[in-house]
C-alpha cells in the first residue's frame, strides 16, 4: 500500500467568479521509503499539493475531484479530529521558513518539549527525549534554552528536522527544507533528513523549486507547470534525458559548475496566469514552449510511458532544445585604474548576546580588497562568515572600526559630510529583502527614481528616467503605475536593482538579489545583469549563496570564513581547485 497517493487530484480556486483549476487531475503514488519530488517554478502548484496534503488550502480554493489517500485512508473525508491525530505524528512536515515557524517568545526546549508531549512522551522524560532528538541532528544541548532569534538559520532548520522526526512519521512532507541556508549548511540539513528518514524507514514528499536540489535526493521527480504533472519517472531518468520540453528547458536555466559558461536559456514567454490558465484548451505549456505544434494549444496531451512518463507529442525535438551561445567576456578595462573601491586591513566588531551577557565579537577583521572599475566580485561563505557586514561597510552602511578605506581614490574611513556624499555618489546597494526594501505606497515609477528625487529634479525629468529604467530592465511602461505588492517576487527585484542604478553608481552591491528565485527567474535576472554590464559602467559586489550564479556571473570569487576572507581567485580556480576547508565545505553541499 502506497504510503501517499493521488488519483485525478484537482483543486480549484474562484477568481471573480470564475472557477480556475490550479491542479488538474494529479496522479502520483509515495511508496515506503521512497523520496518523491514535486518540482517546478513559482505558481506551478506543487507547494499546493502540499497544502492539499495538510488539508490547509487558501481560502477561496478547494479540492473539486480525485482522491488523496494516507495509507488508503482518504484525507479530505476524514474526521478533523483523526487527521489532527496523524499531522504531526503520522505526517511530519518541514517548512521553508524555519525561524518563522518556531514562536519567537518561546524557548526552543520549551516548543521541543510541548511537541513531545503531544506525542505522548512522559512529562519526567520529556527533557531526556528533547536532548536525544537534538542530538539525532548534531545540535547541543544548549540550544534548549535559548529563544530561536538566537540561533543560526541552519540550527533552527535542524530543530524543525528533529521536530518532524521526533515521532518515527511514515511520511515527511518537506516544503523548501533548505530554503535561505547556504550550500555548506544546505548540505549538512540534506544529511540530517536522509539519515534520520532512512534509519526510520520514513517516505518523503519534497517540494522544492530547485530542480538539481531535488535530483541529488530524489528517488523520482515529477516536473509541474500550470497544475500539472508533464513529466515524471526515476530522478537519474529525468535529468539525463529529460522527455518534456518544460524539464529541459529547466535544466538548461541553470548555470553550471565546470566548462564553459553557456547563456542560460530563458523560456520564450512568461509563466501563465492563474485566470489565463483557465481559457488554455491544450497544453499548458503549450503558450511557452519552442518547439509547439497548433495540435498543442488545442488538445490536452496525455501522460504516457513506461517508468519515465512524459505529457508530450513531440518527445523527439526536445533534444533540440539548447543555449544560445556562451557569456560574452567582460568588457575590455585599461590596466592601472583607480580602484574603485579599496579596503586596507578592515575591521569591525559587533556586539551579541542577551543584555545581561554582552560580548563583543571581531565579525570582520584584517579584511584587504581591492575591485576595479567594472569588475565583477561575488563574496561566498557560510551563514556568519562576515559576508553581509562587508556588503554593508562597502555601502556605508556600517563604518569601519579599523583599517582604511577608499571610494574612487578619496579616502572615506572617517564619517562625516563628504564621506556620506562620496558613499551617495559612488555606491549603491541593492537588498537582500526586495519587498520590505520598496515602500509599499509609493508607485514603481517613483520608486525607480528616489535618486532624482534627493537632487529635486522636475517631475516631468523623473518621468523620463523611470521609462528608461523600467525600458532598461525590460519591463512593461505599464508596470511603473503599480505598487510593490502588485508585482512578483521577480519583478520586484528588478525595481530595486532599477533604484540602485538611478543613480548610476560606479560600484553596486548587492546581497542575496537571487535567494529564493526558481531557475528561469534566476536565469533571467543573470542574463539581465550580464547585458547591463556591457551597456552601463558599474562594477559589482555580490553576495551569493549559490555557487554556480557566483561562477556564471563574476570572475571573481572571494570565499570569507570567521571574519576573514580566506581565499581569493579566479572564480574557475577557487571552485576547480580549492584549498581551504570552507571552500571544500561550501563545494561539498552544493547540489550541483
Amino acid at each position: 500500500m502506497s504510503v501517499l497517493a493521488a488519483r485525478g487530484l484537482t483543486v480549484e480556486a474562484r477568481r471573480r467568479g470564475v472557477a480556475v483549476p490550479v491542479l488538474r487531475g494529479i496522479n502520483f503514488a509515495v511508496e515506503p521509503g521512497q523520496v518523491l519530488g514535486l518540482v517546478g517554478e513559482a505558481g506551478a502548484g506543487a507547494a499546493m499539493v502540499g497544502r492539499a496534503v495538510a488539508q490547509m488550502l487558501p481560502p477561496g480554493t478547494a479540492m473539486t475531484h480525485g482522491s488523496l489517500s494516507f495509507q488508503g485512508a482518504e484525507l479530505p473525508g476524514m474526521p478533523a479530529a483523526e487527521r489532527r491525530g496523524l499531522l504531526g505524528r503520522d505526517i511530519a512536515f518541514l517548512t521553508p521558513e524555519a525561524r518563522a515557524a518556531l514562536h519567537p517568545a518561546r524557548t526552543v526546549g520549551a516548543q521541543l518539549q510541548a511537541h513531545l508531549q503531544r506525542l505522548g512522551v512522559a512529562r519526567r522524560e520529556l527533557r531526556a527525549h528533547a536532548v536525544a532528538a537534538l542530538a539525532g541532528v548534531g545540535v547541543a544541548e544548549a540550544v534548549l534554552g535559548h529563544l530561536p532569534h538566537r540561533l543560526s538559520q541552519e540550527q533552527c532548520s535542524l530543530v524543525l528536522v528533529a521536530m518532524a522526526f521526533a515521532g518515527t512519521p511514515k511520511l515527511v512532507v518537506a516544503e523548501e527544507p533548505t530554503a535561505a541556508l547556504d550550500a555548506a549548511a544546505q548540505g549538512r540539513v540534506l544529511a540530517a533528513i536522509q539519515a534520520l528518514r532512512r534509519a526510520q524507514g520514513a517516505a518523503m514528499l519534497l517540494i522544492t523549486r530547485d530542480l538539481l536540489l531535488a535530483g541529488a535526493i530524489c528517488d523520482e521527480l515529477a516536473v509541474m507547470t500550470g497544475g500539472d504533472i508533464v513529466e515524471i519517472g526515476p530522478a537519474a531518468s529525468v535529468l539525463r534525458a529529460p522527455r518534456h520540453p518544460y524539464t529541459r528547458s529547466l535544466l538548461l536555466a541553470y548555470p553550471p559548475m565546470r566548462g564553459a559558461r553557456p547563456d542560460l536559456y530563458l523560456l520564450p514567454e512568461p509563466a501563465v496566469g492563474e485566470r489565463a490558465l483557465a481559457r488554455v484548451a491544450g497544453c499548458r505549456f503549450a503558450p511557452r514552449c519552442p518547439v509547439r505544434a497548433e495540435y498543442c494549444l488545442r488538445t490536452e496531451p496525455p501522460l504516457e510511458g513506461d517508468a519515465h512518463r512524459s505529457a508530450c507529442i513531440r518527445t523527439g525535438l526536445v533534444p533540440a532544445i539548447v543555449s544560445p551561445g556562451e557569456v560574452p567576456p567582460p568588457p575590455w578595462r585599461p590596466v592601472g585604474e583607480v580602484p574603485v573601491l579599496a579596503l586596507e586591513g578592515v575591521g569591525k566588531a559587533v556586539t551579541t548576546g542577551p543584555a545581561w551577557r554582552r560580548e563583543t565579537v571581531a565579525a570582520v577583521h584584517d579584511i584587504s580588497l581591492r575591485i576595479t572599475p567594472g569588475e565583477f566580485v561575488a563574496v561566498v561563505g557560510e551563514e556568519g562568515c562576515g559576508a553581509s557586514l562587508l556588503a554593508r561597510l562597502a555601502a556605508g552602511l556600517e563604518r569601519p572600526a579599523s583599517g582604511r578605506m577608499m571610494l574612487a581614490g578619496v579616502d572615506v574611513t572617517a564619517d562625516g559630510a563628504d564621506a556620506r556624499q562620496q558613499h551617495a555618489a559612488t555606491v549603491q546597494m541593492v537588498f537582500d529583502e526586495a519587498k520590505a526594501a520598496l515602500t509599499p505606497w509609493r508607485r514603481v515609477s517613483d520608486i525607480v527614481t528616489e535618486a532624482l528625487a534627493v537632487r529635486q529634479s522636475r517631475s516631468r525629468v523623473r518621468e523620463t528616467r523611470a521609462r528608461q529604467l523600467l525600458a532598461e530592465m525590460g519591463m512593461a511602461l505599464a508596470l511603473g503605475v503599480r505598487l510593490p505588492g502588485q508585482l512578483g517576487e521577480a519583478q520586484r527585484r528588478r525595481v530595486a536593482l532599477a533604484r540602485a542604478l538611478c543613480g548610476e553608481p560606479k560600484l553596486l552591491v548587492a546581497d542575496g538579489l537571487f535567494d529564493g528565485l526558481d531557475a528561469p527567474a534566476q536565469a533571467d535576472l543573470l542574463g539581465l545583469l550580464l547585458r547591463l554590464r556591457h551597456r552601463l559602467d558599474f562594477a559589482l559586489l555580490l553576495v551569493c549563496r549559490d555557487l554556480a550564479v557566483a561562477r556564471h556571473l563574476c570572475e571573481r570569487v572571494l570565499v570569507m570564513h570567521q571574519g576573514a576572507i580566506v581565499e581569493d581567485g579566479l572564480a574557475d580556480t577557487v571552485f576547480g581547485w580549492p584549498r581551504h576547508e570552507a571552500t571544500k565545505a561550501l563545494l561539498a553541499g552544493s547540489p550541483r
